[in-house]
């Protein structure tokens, strides 16, 4: 983990932007230019001086249909085509990575910024694409969400029982503060794998889009389901229906979900806490990148070629599949996120984040963290949460 600092501090134990060399910096200097492009976008960070392109935000719109029905597609390929060996194998898997990758830009991305109003050009239509993704693909209902996601986003709110990320990783996922790392570590492992966990998970989510007593959403999500269902039980295709639909829906977007969240946010000291100032803000989120660092040497030797393939490797199954499946979208901008809540540059996202960097964190009196990879992410806020004192969260 690096810390960049504002321009307004002049602590010498903190280096600024440009004396750091991480991995993004590093593959700019080492890979032509055809590939970088592809590199900001699996990494979420640009390679030094590029220029932004811009993106309209219904184009992610679009980005989440075509990743949610062109992996029920390629899911049920196979079902069409007879075959259900080589075939089976190959594409069903990465059917059900595709369609997860929609289904997280749905959440993460449309849902989420139809909350802060910035996805279509009126109020109320922000409200009405957010109230039906709400109700078909099982998230809370959108007003509700909206609520709750606003005291989320206050320092006062955030870290305490009434903000979603402390309800869901203390409630939800069984998380205690102050406990051992290794022991937060198999809950969440647990929670991946367990039956029960996602049994409990989903009943959670049907209930807060189904059964909510807002009428005229509830029809809609249970009118859309039943109908789905009983259409494929009369075509006699209940188990393409509920492995190409249901498992991604469902199981899927439930791991992701929880893997997306607990890297979100971290405990900052006691003392920060308590505070609930910007500072707050600011040790309390951290960018996660996907990827790590290139080798130092050239691949023009033996051992510069395996370090390379190895490093590519790594790139295009781990890295890969963390961006498809976990941090789609501007997931991993979330501290950015946090500090412009209501901006419309969220579109372009991975230059916006770089930009305010560059600037000094304009507002804020500290500059961002950063985190490369998931894990290495994760293990870090679940290091905060085991230093935690329970008694400074929710205070």
């Amino acid at each position: 983990m690096t810390f960049v600092r504002s321009s307004d501090l002049a602590a010498p134990l903190l280096a600024s932007a440009a004396e750091i060399e991480d991995p993004r910096t590093r593959m700019a200097g080492s890979l032509p230019g055809i590939i970088q492009p592809f590199l900001t976008w699996l990494t979420a960070k640009p390679a030094p001086g590029e220029t932004p392109a811009e993106r309209s935000a219904t184009s992610f719109v679009a980005s989440a249909l075509g990743w949610t029905f062109g992996g029920c597609a390629v899911t049920l390929s196979p079902f069409i085509l007879g075959d259900l060996s080589v075939l089976f194998w190959l594409l069903v898997p990465l059917g059900l990575l595709a369609s997860c990758c929609g289904l997280g830009l749905f959440q993460v991305v449309v849902f989420h910024h139809c909350s802060h109003g910035t996805v279509f050009r009126t109020r109320e239509r922000n409200r009405r694409v957010g109230r039906l993704i709400s109700a078909l693909l099982l998230f809370k209902r959108f007003d509700d969400y909206q609520h709750e996601h606003m005291l989320h986003h206050s320092p006062k709110k955030l870290l305490t029982e009434e903000d979603e990320f402390a309800d869901f990783v203390l409630g939800m996922c069984g998380l205690e503060a102050g406990i051992p790392k290794r022991l937060l570590w198999r809950r969440v492992a647990w929670a991946l794998v367990s039956p029960g966990f996602h049994g409990r998970f989903l009943l959670r989510r049907i209930r807060a889009s189904l059964f909510t007593g807002d009428r005229a959403h509830d029809r809609v999500g249970r009118f859309a389901w039943t109908a789905a269902i009983l259409l494929a039980a009369a075509t006699g295709t209940l188990l393409e229906f509920s492995v190409a639909w249901v498992l991604p829906v469902t199981v899927l977007l439930q791991a992701a979900t929880v893997l997306r969240i607990l890297c979100e946010h971290r405990f900052p000291e006691p003392e920060m806490i308590a505070a609930r100032d910007r500072e707050f803000v600011c040790h309390a989120t951290a960018g996660v990148f996907p990827g790590v660092m290139p080798p130092a040497v050239r691949a023009t030797t033996p051992r510069g070629l395996l370090l390379w393939a190895g490093w590519w490797l790594d790139m295009l199954t781990v890295q890969l599949f963390v961006r498809l499946f976990v941090l789609v979208g501007d997931a991993p901008c979330h501290d950015f996120h946090h500090r412009k809540p209501a901006t419309r540059r969220w579109t372009t996202y991975i230059h916006a984040r770089q930009q305010d960097l560059d600037a000094g964190s304009p507002g804020f009196p500290a500059g961002y963290l950063e985190n490369w990879g998931l894990l290495s992410a994760i293990d870090q806020n679940l290091g905060s949460l085991a230093n935690t004192r329970p008694e400074s969260i929710g205070r």
